[in-house]
């Protein structure tokens, strides 16, 4: 059962108490296509990707435990630029257009407990033509979990997500967990709007290094010879990251390291495909190759 399916259908949340800006520019290496029995196809392709978002918290306030009450609001979007040779379009796109909207509302109902639910939609393609999107290009999700305050640097929540990934309505279970020491040395291990674990030291106000190890990826959803098709593109990447701050609001992270792995695959819009994925010993994949990214954030 592979982590990175999990992830894709799982409910994944993010709660933010600021309001915030990003854009970023990712670039991950040229390699080698392999097939479903992890042999070399003779492909090759290397991917760009560009996205933006901003988490907009309309009204925060903190109960006598310190713990918020929010009401919010993200969007973001993605576009990802496949550059393949010799790999045939119906095993994969050239791009792929991501946009999602999603409401939020974090409430305390205990010191020792908080309820977080979403709302939200979104739209997957494997193009750039807007007058093209239908309804199947539309994704809904939201659900409930309930997080535990274990300690003041560690949250851990469980729930459901409900999503159409599969045309209709399906309950998967969510996953929240958020764990960090800060100071001059920082650690972090985070699972919610993205799998993320870090390590490094603070310099100073102005600089920082980590190690960073992080999980990402794309989706679109396409009718295919008359069949309901999903394709997921995911990387695993790993690597250092400077980051610069200027000022007390602006902030560059950069990372420079490896994409470990790169799913890239065709499936039936299906349950049972699905579960027939998460049986799979390997996936179609792009093997190891180099990753940069450059990430612009403003925070207020």
């Amino acid at each position: 059962m592979k982590l990175s399916l999990l992830l894709a259908f799982f409910g994944i949340f993010i709660v933010q108490l600021n309001a915030q800006i990003y854009v970023q520019t990712e670039y991950i290496g040229s390699s080698d296509y392999k097939d479903i029995n992890n042999e070399k196809t003779g492909g090759e392709g290397e991917a760009r990707i560009f996205s933006a978002g901003a988490q907009i918290p309309f009204s925060v306030k903190m109960d006598e435990y310190n713990h918020p009450k929010v009401w919010g609001m993200a969007l973001g979007g993605s576009y990802t630029s496949l550059k393949n040779r010799d790999i045939p379009e119906n095993l994969s796109p050239s791009e792929i257009l991501n946009a999602q909207i999603s409401l939020m509302h974090l409430r305390p109902i205990s010191k020792k407990w908080s309820v977080l639910a979403t709302l939200g939609a979104g739209v997957y393609t494997a193009h750039t033509d807007l007058s093209k999107v239908r309804m199947k290009n539309v994704l809904g999700h939201g659900g409930v979990i309930f997080i535990w305050h274990g300690r003041d640097n560690l949250d851990l929540g469980g729930g459901l997500a409900v999503n159409t990934s599969f045309g209709y309505p399906m309950a998967f279970p969510a996953i929240y967990l958020n764990w960090r020491l800060d100071g001059r040395y920082e650690v972090n291990v985070s699972l919610m709007n993205a799998f993320e674990v870090s390590g490094g030291i603070k310099f100073s106000k102005h600089f920082k290094l980590k190690l960073v190890g992080q999980m990402n990826g794309s989706l679109a959803l396409e009718t295919i010879d008359g069949k309901d098709m999903m394709f997921t593109h995911q990387y695993m990447i790993g690597g250092l990251q400077p980051e610069f701050k200027i000022g007390k609001s602006f902030s560059v992270p950069i990372i420079l390291g490896v994409s470990a792995e790169r799913p890239a695959y065709y499936d039936e819009r299906s349950l049972q495909a699905f579960f027939k994925a998460m049986g799979r010993e390997n996936n179609p994949h792009f093997s190891v190759a180099p990753y940069a990214s450059v990430a612009f954030k403003y925070q207020f």
